[in-house]
């Protein structure tokens, strides 16, 4: 069944039971201090992140994890490091599941490289 429409970013974040909110706002906390030019705003009645009017990547939230998910080209740079860590990964997402902790150095370094990329290319998704 999907997600009812939302109203806000905060109205997404309120909606969500306990343990996703904390992980999801985690995992919002870890963009906003390395997107500091960054407004979040809804994309699909998903949280994203974007930037002079052009997406940097989305939060997305599921029954039993959440997603981070960023443009496939670029994640398919970083896709091993991510597999090597541990976590699942997807076509242009890492998969983080509620039962475990955030791994937030290795979250810092994914978004802090999608800003580089975004500002290399433009914006490019």
């Amino acid at each position: 069944m999907p997600m009812p429409s939302r109203s806000s970013v905060e109205d997404f974040y309120a909606a969500l039971p306990a343990e996703q909110q904390e992980h999801l706002r985690g995992i919002e906390s870890v963009c906003a201090a390395a997107l500091p030019k960054a407004e979040e705003v809804l994309h699909w009645n998903q949280p994203a992140f974007v930037q002079d009017g052009k997406r940097v990547l989305m939060i997305q939230a599921f029954a039993k994890h959440a997603s981070l998910r960023f443009p496939p080209r670029w994640f398919a740079t970083v896709a091993d490091e991510v597999k090597a860590a541990g976590y699942p990964v997807g076509a242009g997402f890492i998969k983080l599941h509620f039962d475990k902790p955030l791994p937030t150095e290795l979250l810092t370094r994914l978004v802090s490289g999608r800003l580089e990329d975004f500002e290399a290319t433009d914006g490019q998704w």
